[in-house]
Formats: C-alpha cells, sequence, structure tokens
C-alpha cells in the first residue's frame, strides 16, 4: 500500500470517529500517532548502532510505553497477536489515562530543551488524544505500523505528504497564511538571503516550520556532507518559537520528517520577550518569516516595544530587526498595508526598517497568493547595519488568475530571483532612492512607473458623433452598393 493510500485510510478513519471535526484535528491526531511510530524506529536505529559497538542502548522510554508492545504487539509470525493487543475502550483507556500522562512528564525531567526527551514531554503536555472510538484507534495504528521511517527515501516521502496534509489544514483553516505559507515564496526567499553553513537561521512565528524545513534542505543540498556539518546543521543553526499548541507538534513532526533528530523550536510566545533584554548572543544571521497578519497583542505585551501597536506584525518586524546581528539578512512576508498606512505606529515602522536597515527589495504578491486568507502581501527584504539607499520594487504577475487550482509555482518566482543580481528596470521592476522618500509619511506604496499607460476614457458626447459619423459612413456605403446594383 503507498503512502499517500495509508495516510488517506487514517483520513478516513477519523472522519468517522465522533472526536475529530477537522482537517485540524485530522492533522494534530495523525502527528501524536507518527511521532510515537518514528520514535520507537529512531530508537531501534540507536540500539542497533549500539549493538555493533558492543556497547549497551538505554532505551528512552520504558517497556511499556514503547511502540511495540502497546501498539503493535506481534507473534512469531510477525502479525498483530490480537490475544495480547488492547482494542476498543482499553486501548483509549490506556492512551488517555497512562501513555499521555507518562509521555507527558517528560518534560520535568529533560535534561534540556534541546533534546528529544523534551520535545516528547512539550508534544504529550500540548496534544490530547480526540480519537474517542478504540476500535478505530487500533485501525489507525495498524496502518501507521506500515509507514517506512529508516530510510533517507521514505522520509523525503512522508515529509511531502505530510507538507500536502499542512497545505489542506491551511486552507480548511479560517486563516490559510498561519499554517502554509507557499513553498515557491519560501523557496525564492530562501535563495535570495542565501543562508551558509555556520550560520543561524531563525523564525520566530515558526507555525509548521516550512521556512525552517526548506532552508534545511537548501543548505543540506549545497554543503560539503562531513560529519561536523551535519552534526551542525542538525543541532545549531535552525531555530525558531511557536505560540500555538497545534501549530508547535506540527512544525515539530515536520522538521523531524525532514531530517533533524531534535528540533531546536521553543513553545513559546515571541511577543511576550521584551525586545530590550535580546543581547547579542540572542541574535541570528539570517531570519526568515511570515508573522500572522490582523492579530491583536495586549497593551501589557505592547510594552515589549519601542513602537506601540496593538497589530502583531508590526511587532513581529521590530522583534526580527532586533534579532538581526549586524550584517544579517531578513526576508518577512507582511501585509502590503504596512507600506502605507498613515498611523503613528506605521510610519515609525517603515522609519525604523529605513533608518537601521538596507530595505533592498520590496516583492509585491498578486491576489490569491495566500489560499483562503484574501490577503494582499508584499515580502520585505533587507541587511542590518546600514541605512537603505535604494529600493527595487518586484510586482509578480504570473499572468493568471491565482488559487487552489492556480497556485503559486517555482517557474513564477525565478524572473524575480534571477532578477536581484542586477535589479532592472523593467514593466514588472522599478527601482526609488531613499533620499525621494517622503520624510514625513515614509511611504512605500507599489507604485509602478513603468506600467504602459492607458488609453484615457473618452467623453460620452465624443463616442455619440463618433457613432453618428459611422452611421453616416455606413449609409454612404450603402447607398453606393445600391447605385452599383
Amino acid at each position: 500500500m503507498s503512502f499517500e493510500q495509508t495516510f488517506k485510510n487514517i483520513d478516513d478513519l477519523l472522519y468517522k470517529d465522533s472526536g475529530a471535526d477537522s482537517e485540524l484535528d485530522y492533522i494534530g491526531q495523525t502527528s501524536w500517532v507518527m511521532f510515537l511510530r518514528y520514535l520507537d524506529e529512531l530508537e531501534q536505529d540507536k540500539a542497533d548502532e549500539a549493538e555493533l559497538k558492543g556497547e549497551a542502548y538505554q532505551f528512552i522510554l520504558d517497556e511499556a510505553y514503547r511502540w511495540p508492545n502497546w501498539a503493535m504487539p506481534k507473534g512469531e509470525d510477525g502479525k498483530l497477536d490480537h490475544h495480547v493487543a488492547m482494542t476498543g475502550p482499553d486501548l483509549v483507556t490506556f492512551v488517555d489515562g497512562k501513555l499521555f500522562p507518562y509521555l507527558a512528564a517528560f518534560k520535568q525531567k529533560a535534561d534540556s530543551a534541546q533534546t528529544i526527551e523534551y520535545k516528547i514531554g512539550e508534544i504529550f503536555s500540548e496534544l490530547k488524544n480526540k480519537i474517542q472510538s478504540g476500535y478505530n484507534l487500533r485501525e489507525i495504528l495498524e496502518y501507521a505500523d506500515e509507514l517506512p521511517f529508516r530510510s533517507t527515501t521514505d522520509k523525503h516521502e512522508l515529509s511531502h505528504l505530510y507538507e500536502s496534509k499542512i497545505k489542506n489544514m491551511g486552507n480548511a483553516g479560517r486563516n490559510g497564511g498561519q499554517y502554509y505559507t507557499p513553498r515557491p515564496l519560501i523557496r525564492a526567499m530562501i535563495q535570495v538571503t542565501d543562508p551558509q553553513m555556520g550560520e543561524k537561521v531563525y523564525d520566530g512565528a515558526a507555525g509548521s516550520c516550512g521556512f525552517l524545513c526548506e532552508a534545511y534542505e537548501y543548505m543540506y543540498e549545497r554543503m560539503e556532507k562531513t560529519t561536523d556539518n551535519l552534526k551542525t546543521l542538525q543541532e545549531a543553526t535552525f531555530y525558531g518559537k511557536e505560540k500555538k499548541n497545534l501549530a508547535y507538534v506540527i512544525g515539530i513532526m515536520n522538521m523531524i520528517l525532514h531530517g533533524i533528530e531534535a528540533p531546536n523550536i521553543i513553545h513559546t510566545n515571541t511577543l511576550g520577550e521584551n525586545i530590550r533584554d535580546i543581547q547579542e548572543k540572542n541574535r541570528y544571521h539570517v531570519i526568515l518569516a511570515n508573522p500572522p497578519f490582523g492579530g491583536k497583542e495586549r497593551p501589557e505585551v505592547q510594552q515589549n516595544f519601542d513602537i506601540k501597536t496593538g497589530e502583531t506584525a508590526f511587532l513581529f518586524m521590530q522583534h526580527f530587526i532586533k534579532s538581526l546581528k549586524t550584517g544579517g539578512r531578513a526576508a518577512i512576508v507582511i501585509k502590503n498595508t504596512v507600506l502605507s498606512n498613515t498611523d503613528n505606529a506605521s510610519v515609525a515602522l517603515r522609519k525604523l526598517i529605513l533608518e537601521s536597515c538596507n530595505l533592498h527589495t520590496i516583492l509585491d504578491m498578486p491576489s490569491g497568493t495566500f489560499l483562503g486568507a484574501g490577503v494582499k502581501t508584499v515580502t520585505l527584504f533587507f541587511q542590518k547595519g546600514e541605512p537603505t539607499k535604494k529600493i527595487w520594487y518586484y510586482q509578480l504577475d504570473p499572468g493568471r488568475n491565482m488559487g487552489k487550482t492556480n497556485p503559486l509555482n517555482d517557474k513564477d518566482m525565478a524572473p524575480f530571483v534571477a532578477g536581484q543580481k542586477t535589479k532592472p528596470e523593467t514593466e514588472q521592476s522599478w527601482n526609488i532612492r531613499a533620499a525621494d522618500i517622503d520624510e514625513a509619511t515614509f511611504d512605500l506604496s507599489v507604485k509602478n512607473p513603468n506600467t504602459p499607460e492607458e488609453a484615457p476614457l473618452r467623453a460620452p458626447s465624443e463616442i455619440l458623433s463618433e457613432m453618428e459619423q459611422l452611421d453616416k459612413e455606413t449609409a454612404n456605403l450603402l447607398r453606393s452598393i445600391k447605385e452599383l446594383l
């Protein structure tokens, strides 16, 4: 059975179950089951490695809580042993009353937040089992047992399927952008910022960790495959923060499937941190993010920022600028009103960006880029440390209406990425000098000066006059034809 069919079968069972109500529930429930299945494979691999070295492996989980003992006890024939396996109400009672509390307790026992033990505790503190039928759960466990996690190829295919589930969840949720930033846009942002080995990459609004997963793929493909480089990429390159429980768990699972064993993702409200407390050791070389639009933060959170506003995206922008090292690069997706709003916070934010960073590129995205979000966005590319001298605007026009059947693709983004080198003037792109920006408003609105001018609309009297003239010409023509006949 294909991976895709296995996922579909699990979704069908969740749909039948009275405890899971939506795509959001489906992916949350699939995630905790998959995580335990993955953890078992990871432990088996480590036990095998230790045996080859003649060492004993200390399992993370106690015997009773390991996958082969509670989820899939098998007989000598390699098939599920129905005499031993729990099913029906017994299975749900065990999962809710014993398994989840046992796993949640790892959060307190772990040595640090950067361990797989801590991630286990964090995940099972945040999620609840919503599968109410123990018979449905038994079938789901059997399907999950068929998923292989051993080879890189298997993980790669699983990560693609998981991404498509995240995409569906984004479409189903009220705010698609919160869960799913189109991957072609993310890849273009990474190509422009070009993270290098030894640099730290950060997303303070990590969501499903799409930016970090794509950055991992980008850097892994280009690096020299040494043990040191692999260790650096695994442990000391990617960092993120996420406030929402479900998004946090999905992000962790997504990174694990992409090959990062114990992701450096912290479950916290990023905006709860006072930006005045951010020191050099907390700063990053590259920041990639799509902070939530339209959220509202309470006054006590706003006190953590120099420019006070309830708009979460504006607070995130301040956090990102403060979290960048001098010379660090950022690419941030934000709603386009940040360029033109006239309120004090918007003006102050634009002034801050222009004066403390080189805002070298503004990418204007077409409507429909974010499925289900209905928000027009721009992506700001900047480097911290020098004021802006010149901004290159690029107005993306894929030549079609964007939507579910016509999503953004890598080909759409290619001319923009190629144009970064020379920043040309075209019908879709133009440059403005910082010296020409209004110092009262710092307005950065997208106003394309290179679009061919459309012919002005004519006055009604002009149109009527032309119609009369055409009528006369037609009458004369008909008269001439009659005379010839």
